[in-house]
C-alpha cells in the first residue's frame, strides 16, 4: 500500500493499494462521522464496482445513495451537475453529508463540483475507477463542467477529503481506455522526469503499475503544493492540454482526451522543434514512445478551427495563450503566445 499526503488547502492522503473499495468505508469512517452519502457513478462503473464501495460504506455506517450521469463528456454539462444538484437537494443531504465520486475523469470533475458548490461546500471523496485518473484527474481540486464555448470553463479547485485508488479496478478497464491513462502518465515524463520517460520506453506500464501511479501522483502532490490554484508552476501540467482540448472540441469529444493529449504533446513538440525550441532527437523519441501505446500523434482538423478553440481555453489572458513546450524531454516552460503565432505551431 502507498499513502502519499498532500498538504493543500484542504489536507488529504491519496491511498494506492488493490481491495481498497472494501475499506473505504472504514478508511472514510476515520475523515468525517458516518453520515448520508451519495455515490455518484455511470450504471456501467456502478455495475462493476459500486456494491463494494456501498457494502463497506453501510458496514461503517454511511446511509448510502446513488446518482447515475450516463457517462462521457456530454455528462458535464450544465444540465446533469443541475440535475445533482436537484437530487441532493430534493434528498435533504446537508453540509454535514458526503459525495463519493466513483469513475474516471469526468464523474470526478462533475461531483467535486457538485460537491464544492452545494450549499457552499460539502465533503467528497475521490475514487478512481481509470488509469487516467488515478493517476491525474482525482488528485489537485480541479472540478469543472463544460460550456458548449469550450472544456471544462465552469468550474472551481476544491480538495477531496481523501482518494482511494483500488488498482484491483482498472483490470476492469478497456484497452482503449487504459491507453488513454498512459498518455497522462507520458505527460509527467515529458513535463518534468526524463528518467521516468525512459523507464515507461523499457517496461510497460502495467508492468510497473503501482509504482507509476505513485511516482505521477507524488509529481502532481510537489506542483499542487506549490501552487495549489494553477498560477505558476503547476501550469505545466497542461502541456499537451492546450491543443488537445481544441481537439477534443473539434471533434465533438468523438476523440478522447488521453488520445487528444497524445496528439497536443507531439503537435507542441514539433512546433518547438521547428522553432529552435527543442531537439529533433527528443521529438523522435517522444514519437516513439506515444506509437509504442499505440497513441495518436497527428489529427485531421484544420488549424484554423483549432486555433479558435485554443483562444477559447482559460488559460488565456491579455489576448494572449500561455502555451507549455517542451524544450527537451522532462523540462518544459510556459511561452505566451499572440494568436498568429500559435497558428503556425497549429499548421
Amino acid at each position: 500500500m502507498r499513502r502519499i499526503h498532500i498538504a493543500a488547502s484542504t489536507p488529504y492522503d491519496v491511498v494506492i493499494d488493490c481491495g481498497l473499495l472494501h475499506r473505504a468505508g472504514e478508511e472514510s469512517a476515520g475523515l468525517m462521522r458516518p453520515c448520508r452519502a451519495v455515490i455518484v457513478s455511470e450504471e456501467q462503473i456502478f455495475a462493476l464496482h459500486g456494491a463494494a464501495l456501498q457494502r463497506s460504506l453501510e458496514r461503517a455506517g454511511f446511509e448510502v445513495f446513488r446518482f447515475f450521469h450516463p457517462g462521457g463528456e456530454s455528462s458535464k454539462s450544465l444540465a446533469v451537475f443541475g440535475a445533482l444538484q436537484s437530487f441532493l437537494c430534493t434528498h435533504h443531504f446537508s453540509r454535514s453529508d458526503a459525495v463519493f465520486a466513483l469513475g474516471g475523469g469526468v464523474t470526478g470533475d462533475l461531483a467535486g463540483f457538485a460537491a464544492a458548490t452545494y450549499q457552499r461546500g460539502i465533503p467528497f471523496v475521490q475514487v478512481p475507477t481509470t488509469l487516467l485518473a488515478a493517476v491525474d484527474a482525482s488528485v489537485g481540486g480541479k472540478t469543472a463542467v463544460n460550456l458548449p464555448e469550450g472544456k471544462n470553463q465552469v468550474g472551481c479547485f476544491y480538495q477531496p477529503r481523501a482518494v482511494f485508488c483500488d488498482r484491483d479496478t482498472l483490470q476492469t478497464l478497456s484497452d482503449e481506455a487504459y491507453r488513454c491513462g498512459c498518455a497522462e502518465v507520458i505527460k509527467y515524463g515529458v513535463l518534468g522526469d526524463r528518467a521516468f520517460f525512459d523507464s515507461l520506453a523499457q517496461t510497460p506500464i502495467r508492468a510497473q503499475e503501482e509504482q507509476v501511479i505513485a511516482h505521477c501522483v507524488t509529481m502532481k502532490r510537489d506542483l499542487v503544493q506549490e501552487d495549489e490554484f494553477d498560477t505558476g508552476k503547476r501550469r505545466l501540467l497542461n502541456v499537451g492540454h492546450t491543443v488537445g482540448h481544441a481537439v477534443e472540441k473539434c471533434s465533438g469529444y468523438a476523440v478522447s482526451h488521453g488520445d487528444a493529449v497524445a496528439i497536443g504533446m507531439a503537435t507542441v513538440m514539433r512546433g518547438a522543434v521547428r522553432h529552435g525550441l527543442c531537439c529533433k532527437e527528443d521529438c523522435a523519441r517522444l514519437l516513439s514512445v506515444l506509437e509504442k501505446y499505440r497513441l495518436p500523434t497527428t489529427c485531421g482538423i484544420p488549424a484554423d478551427a483549432l486555433l479558435e478553440a485554443c483562444m477559447a481555453d482559460k488559460k488565456t489572458a491579455d489576448g494572449k495563450l500561455h502555451l507549455v513546450v517542451p524544450r527537451s524531454i522532462g523540462q518544459c516552460t510556459v511561452i505566451p503566445m499572440e494568436p498568429e503565432e500559435l497558428r503556425t505551431w497549429l499548421e
